[in-house]
């Protein structure tokens, strides 16, 4: 950490999910194959009015028209899906069926080989939360007992970077928000937004990019066991004040 947060003890961990505990790319080209797949088993003229190139257009443009939905993917991808099948007079019961392939899909991730490791570690040490603007579930993945509880964009209605999540969290922790570290891998949404609302940034820089923003991060590290290393090393004085 730089020289003036060294000095702050942090009492919690929040952390992103997306490209921060596991890729999220090729989970994102899984769900859209699998519900392509599904679409083409199941109803097959909706399928073939609705390629996969073609619905994620239209995803895209559901997201555009929509900017109220910006914190909700899940709202704007059932929006997307009830586009796909009014013109084929099929109602909300498929829909859901649809959407249902995408939550499946969606919580099928691959972690990095860090995350397990070092979410058990750090859970050990302080509380941990995350705070993420996507979908992913955290018992359907198996993460979950290492967190407190979960925090997303769709459930509080304002997503990363404003504030608001941010210190959403923090009050639900019941932690100051000075004595919380953010941890992401999104310079914008995960850095700038955790200092707006007065917490202290973590940059999961796991490729080795530049840093481009005016503020530098409290933090950077390349990955989740350099974090639970740090973690141990500054808690370590709290856990023996005398040596």
């Amino acid at each position: 950490m730089n020289a003036t947060a060294a000095d702050v003890e942090i009492h919690a961990i929040s952390l992103d999910l997306d490209d921060t505990l596991w890729p999220i790319g090729p989970v994102i080209q899984r769900v859209e194959q699998s519900v392509d797949v599904w679409l083409r088993a199941n109803c097959p003229e909706v399928a073939a009015a609705w390629p996969v190139e073609s619905l994620r257009r239209l995803r895209d443009q559901v997201a555009e028209e929509h900017p109220e939905l910006s914190h909700d993917f899940g709202a704007q991808r059932r929006l997307t899906l009830r586009r796909v099948f009014e013109p084929f007079n099929m109602g909300e019961d498929w829909v859901e069926r649809t959407y249902q392939v995408y939550v499946r899909v969606r919580n099928e991730v691959e972690c990095y080989a860090d995350t397990t490791s070092a979410l058990a570690a750090m859970a050990a040490r302080v509380p941990l939360i995350s705070i993420s603007n996507g979908t992913a579930d955290l018992a359907l993945i198996g993460l979950h007992e290492h967190f407190r509880f979960s925090v997303s964009a769709g459930e509080i209605g304002v997503a990363k970077p404003d504030p608001g999540i941010f210190l959403h969290a923090c009050e639900r922790l019941g932690v100051a928000p000075e004595n919380v570290l953010h941890v992401g891998d999104d310079p914008l949404a995960d850095v700038v937004g955790a200092r707006e609302a007065g917490m202290r940034s973590a940059w999961l820089n796991r490729h080795g990019s530049a840093w481009t923003h005016e503020a530098s991060p409290d933090l950077v590290v390349n990955d989740l066991n350099a974090l639970s290393e740090w973690l141990a090393a500054h808690t370590a004085s709290r856990d023996n004040p005398n040596p």
